[in-house]
């Protein structure tokens, strides 16, 4: 008789690759967690095709960071700093040994709520890239737009990639232009400038 293997109490992993850049092809640990959703592959190269020159030397901000996939990508090609904000401490505690395992010290990693953050600009920083791909059916894309623009976050013509599902079209800032979109699926992906 065949004994079936016993349960594990941790939870699965999986992993995200760095497409280009200097960490080209590195695959970053990731933890099943709830409601994360790494960007694929495919949607990263479309993303990254739409920024090209844009991101070398930006100072980058992942309002919903989860697995990094964005935020480590930008990293990977070049972006002057990272900040990655992510709720879910499972997931903040792996994107800082990611961190740590691609040995960067460009990168924050803040474990907390992020339209709490938005809130208060208090140290008055200003990003030049912003990705924003927060947990679907949670309302968190307006509030999180109308916060980066009232609070001072964006740099002058900063970019903003906003990933969200068909069914809930945000309102965005009036000076926000659309300069990209992509529909894969359910899901609608933008690229506004500010």
């Amino acid at each position: 008789m065949r004994k079936s293997k016993p349960k594990s109490n941790t939870k699965q992993s999986g992993f995200i690759r760095l497409i280009s850049g200097k960490h080209k092809g590195r695959k970053l640990p990731v933890h099943d967690v709830v409601g994360l959703r790494p960007t694929t592959d495919r949607m990263k190269e479309t993303v990254f095709n739409w920024l090209m020159q844009d991101v070398r030397d930006a100072k980058v901000l992942d309002c919903f960071a989860g697995a990094g996939s964005l935020g480590f990508e930008a990293i990977s090609r070049f972006a002057a700093s990272g900040t990655f904000i992510e709720l879910d401490k499972t997931a903040a505690t792996q994107l800082s040994n990611n961190v740590t395992l691609l040995k960067l010290d460009n990168v924050e990693i803040i474990n907390t709520d992020a339209l709490t953050i938005l809130a208060n600009n208090r140290k008055q920083q200003q990003y030049d890239l912003v990705f924003i791909d927060p947990p679907f059916r949670k309302g968190l894309v307006t509030p999180c737009c109308d916060l980066l623009e009232s609070q001072s976050w964006l740099s002058e013509d900063a970019l903003i990639y906003v990933e969200f599902e068909q069914e809930a079209q945000p309102d965005t800032p009036e000076n926000w232009q659309v300069i990209k979109e992509k529909h894969a699926g359910q899901v609608i992906c933008r690229l506004y400038q500010r």
